[in-house]
């Protein structure tokens, strides 16, 4: 009787757990290549586009093990973006009132098409939004270039979590 209950506890026990809630992966197993154009700029902020493109293409690559085709005729699958909105907001102060920490936000509508078949939505998020904060020196003097520096790290961050998006189904 006691290995009986022992049995179902375990049974019981071993179906409560941890899941994920992705939903896969939305490249389809035989693509071989993707096309990444430069996203579309809806900002004030210049040259965001071209980091976050270049971020995103990057890591797609790496991660997904596809080629990176330089024309759509060339490619299995194309990822589109529109950036429609940048912001960056000071969220910490020193002693004397100066920014020491931005929080730098960033607003985009991403596709993820299959070219094979008409450019089939196989992914899409309209209002995909990354935020992260960020330090800044305020006695360098030099704000502008601590300000691209950070853009561009968060352009790397922003593409591992929008890839992470399309590869794990979040």
């Amino acid at each position: 009787m006691k290995r009986a209950i022992s049995a179902i506890a375990l049974l019981v026990l071993s179906g409560c757990g941890y899941a994920l809630v992705g939903k896969g992966n939305f490249l389809p197993a035989d693509a071989t290549s993707v096309q990444i154009p430069t996203f579309v700029n809806r900002t004030t902020r210049v040259e965001l586009e071209q980091r976050v493109t270049r971020a995103v293409q990057e890591e797609m690559v790496s991660r997904s093990g596809l080629r990176l085709a330089s024309e759509a005729a060339g490619a299995d699958l194309i990822v589109k973006g529109v950036i429609t909105a940048f912001g960056l907001n000071p969220v910490a102060f020193d002693e004397q009132g100066r920014a020491t920490q931005y929080q730098v936000t960033v607003r985009a509508s991403i596709e993820l098409l299959d070219h094979r078949k008409e450019d089939a939505v196989l992914w899409k998020n309209e209002q995909y939004y990354f935020t992260e904060n960020y330090p800044i020196n305020p006695d360098s003097g030099q704000t502008f270039d601590q300000e691209t520096r950070a853009i561009s790290e968060i352009a790397v961050r922003f593409s591992e979590s929008l890839v992470s998006s399309i590869l794990e189904g979040f």
